[in-house]
């Protein structure tokens, strides 16, 4: 089998590895212990976060780029969350139902975690919800007949232990 343009034997892709860019667990980046300070260069990185379930690894793919990035704690950001419809908008621009039983705290700092990317990996992967999600969501926590509940439209999902 010949590569484009029958230049040759077609090449599998070079391996991945890592190449020194980090998403930390606030949400900044940096790239070989330097912040990345260029907005739309950071916005870039945000839209660009993939997970690869064969590999187990993050990256981050930029046209015909792809490179494999440091996850410090999550891969996804909840950037909002709006109760009337019951998504979350992460910080690749996309939107899906949160998955109210898989909410958790962060070990670390006791922020608030839950499943997203459920179609990619089995159980999903981790997504920590900024500050102003976690408001938004803690806004729409009611008691419910069997205790903390999260108001989801007309209905009321309870909360796991947190």
């Amino acid at each position: 089998m010949t590569g484009p343009r029958g230049r040759g034997p077609a090449a599998d892709p070079p391996p991945l590895k890592s190449f020194g860019l980090v998403l930390h667990r606030d949400g900044h980046w940096t790239h070989e212990g330097q912040p990345v300070t260029h907005g739309r260069l950071r916005a870039a990185f945000d839209r660009s976060v993939r997970f690869l379930p064969r590999e187990g690894v993050y990256v981050v793919q930029l046209g015909r780029f792809r490179g494999q990035i440091d996850v410090e704690e999550t891969g996804f950001f909840v950037r909002s969350f709006d109760a009337a419809t019951g998504e979350v908008v992460l910080s690749d621009g996309s939107r899906e139902p949160i998955d109210v039983g898989s909410l958790r705290t962060a070990s670390a700092d006791g922020a608030l975690l839950c499943a997203v990317k459920r179609d990619t990996v089995a159980g999903g992967l981790p997504a920590r919800f900024f500050q102003a999600a976690q408001a938004q969501l803690l806004d729409a926590v009611e008691d419910g007949p069997r205790g903390p509940s999260l108001r989801l439209d007309r209905r009321l999902a309870p909360l796991p232990p947190l």
